[in-house]
């Protein structure tokens, strides 16, 4: 046999620190190791579920435009603003949001304009009461034609809301006459989608009521804008992940499905077995055998 050329063995020489670097890289031919995810299930005290998400590729990527983890907070984002998330109700599949310019008994003052984007996944509860305060008599939510105010019951509202301290804060004394209050019975007609324009409207304030408790106490009202949000996003695919112990996210270009488990690796399945279900992407990159003639 003749003796191997010494080009041979200089060849060896270099590919070794290569496939040294492979194997340190990868427990196994073709794969990476899998990085830490940055999906939670809270957020500051706030349970986070499917559709929502703490971080970005968490959640449904639809949801993800609205609400967002910030700094401990969850936040939902519109064109008026951004507000905090006070609640989620997973089996009613309703959120609260909390506009901090919005008026309540125990404070008054004047407010920025709300909207909700009419393509958005949510929409407004049947539990909403807005209060429109402080409006001009010139207003148009007084125009008779139009019947914009509650003059039934929501008369009781505005005089509840009128006794209280806060009221000044909108320059109005403690039980003021309620000509210039209206319980808003439309968020449609004026302005697109889902609008409440308060220059518009020329009043001062608002206010949203989703829960009175004690009617005859305002203090003791629950103040906030109640949403539902579309539940039918929530998909057997992401279901089989919940159950393994994983959350429900989206990857890639396209937002496909992906399912993060607690190691931190994604998955497009679940995370039974550790979540080691592995991307071939790799493997036709690596050569990891080496044929000697």
């Amino acid at each position: 046999m003749s003796p191997l050329p010494a080009a041979f063995f200089i060849s060896i020489l270099f590919l070794l620190p290569q496939l040294h670097k492979v194997c340190a890289a990868s427990p196994g031919a073709g794969r990476t190791m899998p990085t830490r995810g940055t999906c939670n299930n809270t957020c500051g005290t706030i349970p986070v579920m499917f559709p929502f998400g703490t971080g970005f590729g968490c959640g449904h990527p639809y949801f993800a435009r609205y609400v967002k983890c910030n700094a401990g907070t969850l936040q939902f984002s519109t064109g008026t603003g951004i507000y905090p998330v006070s609640s989620i109700d997973y089996p009613t599949s309703t959120i609260v949001v909390a506009d901090p310019f919005m008026s309540t008994c125990s404070s008054m003052q004047n407010s920025g304009s709300f909207s909700l984007d009419r393509t958005s996944p949510f929409t407004l509860t049947g539990s909403n009461i807005f209060v429109l305060l402080g409006c001009s008599t010139t207003s148009p939510v007084f125009d008779p034609s139009e019947d914009l105010c509650d003059t039934g019951s929501g008369s009781r509202v505005c005089s509840g809301l009128y006794s209280c301290k806060g009221v000044t804060g909108i320059g109005l004394p403690q039980n003021a006459p309620t000509s210039t209050c209206c319980v808003y019975d439309s968020l449609m007609g004026i302005g697109s989608g889902y609008s409440l324009d308060l220059p518009k409207l020329q009043c001062s304030s608002y206010t949203s009521i989703y829960e009175f408790g004690d009617e005859g106490d305002p203090m003791k009202w629950k103040f906030g804008i109640s949403l539902q949000y579309n539940d039918s996003y929530y998909t057997p695919a992401c279901k089989d992940c919940e159950t393994s112990g994983g959350l429900c996210g989206f990857s890639g270009l396209d937002e496909s499905f992906s399912c993060i488990c607690r190691d931190g690796v994604n998955t497009t399945t679940n995370c039974f077995g550790h979540g080691y279900t592995w991307s071939g992407a790799w493997e036709p990159k690596i050569q990891t055998k080496t044929s000697i003639g």
